[in-house]
């Protein structure tokens, strides 16, 4: 029998991964796979090894403080990678992790293939580090059509697989009424996937709620959350007299409550995708530490934070970053959007011809599961 061992580094690469997973157990029914995951990968069956929020830290600052328990944390990886034999080891996103552990089983064991699902930012920042990638990673696969460019000139092994969260899935109907029990307009939040995200976001969201409040009393705001953290964001909730406030984690929910809402307010990453594919004007959030901004703002490339925005060279999705992400900034622009309706039009209508060179003819999952399959 086969074996695949799938390394993530958080909620997000964990979803994607189980997407991937999910195809390739259809076209192969012959493999063994083991994990670092968590809870979309563990609803296909797949043991973790340790828990992701072990793991997830955010930011310079907090990489250096916790720079032991990381360096013990990758060491402990590799050690149950190379106990676990597998024919490949199947790396996803989060690079400053999961490629350090796949450099480290390159070397200790060659005849194991490497692949990397979601390329590293190269076009944002460190291209150069491609030359030494190279060597451990076997094969690439490519969210992003303009991303080849990067690794053709490095003749490195690659494929553009797309993006998953841009996949069209047939769902059954949800009865969200039951779930809400209130019949208002939904506007989606998203506070982050990792702790340090959801405590900075969610007392300025909560802010901005108060002040929607007192303009509009039509809104019911729901945080999209893991299981793991919807208990925390509750905690901030009760903290506040806001009875228009809800917290789902359950995904197919989640789907159907983001396909539903008029506006989501959502900080900066992958969840911008799916958010801009349901096609819900958004605006986008991002605060971290002081230093570690600075130290991003000296060695990142690209004007914007948001990948619609860097694809299309302009601010199409409002970027509130550091200073500039307050409630009162946040009211202003979503204000403004829901007092314009055509203004969200526009910013729908180009989103979409962006969204277009991002798809592929196949369902990107498949595509990437296809692409492991040829490695078996």
């Amino acid at each position: 029998m086969k074996k695949i061992f799938i390394l993530t580094g958080e909620a997000s690469g964990d979803k994607l991964a189980s997407k991937v997973i999910g195809n390739l157990k259809k076209l192969n029914a012959n493999i063994e796979y083991l994990s670092v995951g968590g809870e979309n990968l563990k609803k296909l069956g797949i043991e973790s090894i340790y828990d992701l929020k072990e793991i997830t830290y955010l930011g310079f600052t907090s990489v250096i403080l916790n720079i032991f328990k990381i360096k013990k944390k990758i060491n402990q990886t590799v050690q149950a990678v190379e106990n676990f034999k597998p024919d490949i080891l199947f790396t996803v996103d989060s690079p400053d992790f999961t490629l350090r552990v796949a450099e480290q089983v390159k070397k200790n064991n060659p005849e194991i293939k490497t692949i990397h699902y979601v390329a590293p930012q190269v076009w944002v920042w460190r291209e150069g580090r491609l030359k030494k990638i190279k060597k451990y990673i076997d094969h690439m696969l490519l969210l992003f059509n303009f991303e080849k460019s990067y690794f053709e000139k490095e003749n490195m092994s690659h494929e553009f697989v797309g993006h998953p969260l841009l996949e069209s899935n047939v769902e059954s109907a949800i009865d969200l009424n039951q779930i809400l029990k209130k019949d208002k307009a939904l506007i989606s939040i998203f506070a982050g996937s990792r702790k340090s995200e959801i405590d900075v976001l969610t007392p300025i969201l909560l802010n901005f709620i108060k002040l929607m409040n007192k303009k509009y009393q039509d809104f019911t705001f729901v945080f999209h959350s893991t299981k793991e953290y919807s208990d925390l964001i509750l905690s901030y909730i009760k903290k506040t007299n806001l009875d228009n406030c809800e917290v789902i984690s359950d995904n197919k929910i989640k789907k159907h409550i983001l396909q539903k809402s008029i506006f989501a307010v959502s900080k900066s990453g992958t969840v911008s995708l799916e958010i801009c594919n349901a096609k819900i004007p958004s605006i986008i959030l991002y605060k971290m530490g002081l230093i570690n901004f600075l130290l991003i703002k000296m060695l990142v490339k690209t004007k914007f934070a948001n990948i619609i925005n860097i694809a299309a060279k302009e601010e199409i999705i409002p970027e509130l970053l550091q200073s500039n992400c307050n409630s009162k900034n946040i009211f202003n622009f979503v204000s403004n959007f829901l007092d314009n309706p055509k203004k969200m039009e526009e910013q729908l209508t180009k989103i979409k011809i962006i969204l277009k060179n991002f798809k592929t003819n196949n369902p990107s999952s498949a595509l990437a599961a296809n692409a492991l399959n040829k490695y078996l």
